[in-house]
């Protein structure tokens, strides 16, 4: 029952021998993420959840995907390797530069938000240690929003000072990006 991100989709442990475990996927978490187009062999993020009392380093993340996003240019600049992701609009809404943003389990800053994209940078350690340096363009990323944005933006709903959040529209694009057709 012990709780591990891969990829940032915080999962259940059903099962764990000496160097693998088991986990059960939902047909929700296998819609809003790229999990389900994962390749045996392919290195993911894993981590553990945090304990209560340990040190946060980062921004605070739950482990619940909000959507997917897609690498559209790497260029490096200076010791830094320049990503940028096209992002749904449902997760650009929360994105203002120097805010946080979740990329696969990785808590990283926002350098630049365009209409349909962002920029982070990624320094060597970030690189070496998580996939994001394996990333190719047009590769899928996890995407999960800032969840104080989230939580500021309900509150604001609810005083009635935010619009509500449209309901999606369910087209043929939505459809497919869900691979559901």
């Amino acid at each position: 029952g012990a709780s591990v991100s891969v990829n940032g989709a915080c999962l259940t442990v059903v099962a764990k021998g000496d160097r693998e475990f088991t986990v059960d996927v939902s047909p929700e978490t296998l819609t809003v993420t790229s999990l389900g187009k994962l390749a045996v062999g392919v290195p993911v993020n894993l981590e553990r959840a945090m304990k209560l009392n340990e040190r946060i380093g980062g921004h605070l993340v739950a482990g619940h995907v909000d959507g997917v996003g897609w690498i559209r240019e790497k260029r490096q600049d200076g010791n830094a390797l320049v990503v940028t992701i096209e992002a749904p609009p449902d997760i650009l809404r929360y994105c203002v530069p120097k805010g946080s943003v979740t990329i696969d389990g990785i808590s990283m800053t926002l350098n630049t938000v365009a209409a349909h994209t962002f920029s982070i940078a990624v320094i060597p350690h970030t690189a070496k240690v998580t996939t994001l340096g394996l990333k190719k363009i047009g590769d899928p990323v996890n995407l999960e929003s800032d969840l104080i944005g989230k939580f500021v933006e309900r509150l604001l709903q609810e005083r009635g000072l935010a619009p509500q959040k449209p309901a999606p529209t369910i087209d043929r694009d939505y459809l497919q990006k869900r691979g559901l057709i």
